[in-house]
């Protein structure tokens, strides 16, 4: 087996944070070693600040949350997990790997830098390659927005398929996208919120970037426009997303619910996080459903399938509704799930610093 790394969480009190320690609970690669928080989670036992609706881990659910700079955690840990607040996160980040501490960050700060790649690894994994091995810094690695990562998740085993002319998305986004405590009751109660500060803007920035390709070590955008709609509703969890693709070509139903179900480009590398498959398709009428889909995936990778459905093809134009985890897949699974997958590609190496 290979050696674990010790890890800190930055960010352990608030709701992604807590998530990382839950799916890093029996880790075989990491080791949640440094549980960092601030302001009043600063101190506390793990146990007293969970908010998340699964058991806190026993191993660490009397552990205290400590306030430390960027010289203890490189002192404690190899690797870092990122939950902290976007402005905050990026000074923090950056002065941890020229510490030599390789950052995987669920923070916004870093994620269309040239040199710091934003990964889907079953979509974009030669973006892995942007990093510039050096003996000054350690790799920072980014995941997307939760909303982009559901969309492009589904679209990408049929892309090639359809040659997308243009993508059509209306997102219904769980309350837990706003982190804890989240919207307040009395805004999302008997009610739906047709706004959410800058998400159409990142979904579609974002998507064109993990969509685009590598060119003279820079990323070139895919240049398929994106038109987004962003909405709150009352759900916890599970962001759903109803996607109309408009196709420059005509590929048979079958075809294409082919591709979702053969697409598992992880499939040989045995990366404990990674489901198979990563993209899952109901035939129900009415799936997917946050209640019951936002858990898709096995094992140590529950909650880190994409979930299609309601497939339905009128040439040239496919629509389709995709559900994913917006705290798993579109957060701390996302960014443990890139560590694994740089592990694997012998980015992330034991005793590197």
């Amino acid at each position: 087996m290979s050696p674990r790394f010790a890890a800190a969480v930055l960010g352990a009190g608030g709701y992604i944070g807590q998530e990382f320690l839950r799916m890093l609970s029996g880790h075989p690669l990491f080791d949640a070693a440094l549980l960092v928080g601030g302001g009043r989670s600063e101190g506390r036992r793990l146990e007293e600040v969970w908010r998340l609706a699964e058991e806190c881990p026993a191993e660490l659910a009397r552990r205290r949350l400590v306030r430390a700079g960027p010289g203890r955690v490189a002192r404690e840990a190899e690797i870092a997990f990122g939950a902290l607040p976007s402005g905050t996160a990026g000074p923090v980040e950056s002065a941890l790997i020229r510490r030599g501490v390789a950052v995987f960050s669920n923070s916004s700060d870093h994620r269309l830098d040239p040199d710091h790649p934003l990964l889907l690894p079953e979509v974009n994994g030669e973006h892995l390659g942007l990093l510039r091995p050096s003996a000054r810094t350690a790799p920072l690695v980014t995941n997307a927005n939760c909303s982009a990562t559901g969309l492009v998740l589904a679209l990408a085993p049929v892309l090639s398929l359809l040659r997308p002319r243009a993508v059509h998305v209306a997102t219904y986004q769980a309350l837990s996208g706003a982190g804890y405590p989240g919207v307040p009751s009395l805004a999302v109660t008997d009610n739906v919120v047709p706004f959410i500060e800058e998400e159409e803007e990142k979904l579609a920035l974002e998507s064109r970037h993990l969509l685009g390709r590598v060119s003279r070590g820079r990323i070139v955008p895919a240049t398929i426009p994106f038109h987004a709609h962003c909405v709150r509703v009352g759900t916890r969890e599970g962001h759903l997303e109803a996607v109309t693709v408009e196709a420059g070509a005509r590929p048979a139903r079958r075809d294409l619910l082919a591709a979702w179900r053969s697409f598992d480009p992880l499939g040989e590398l045995g990366l404990p996080t990674a489901p198979h498959p990563p993209v899952e398709v109901r035939e129900a009428p009415d799936r997917p459903q946050p209640l019951f889909d936002r858990w898709a995936g096995q094992g140590r990778a529950r909650g880190m399938a994409a979930v299609v459905g309601r497939v339905r093809w009128e040439a040239p134009y496919l629509r389709f509704f995709v559900l994913s985890h917006n705290a798993v897949r579109g957060g701390a699974g996302g960014s443990i799930l890139n560590a694994e997958f740089a592990l694997a590609k012998g980015v992330l190496r034991p005793g590197r610093r």
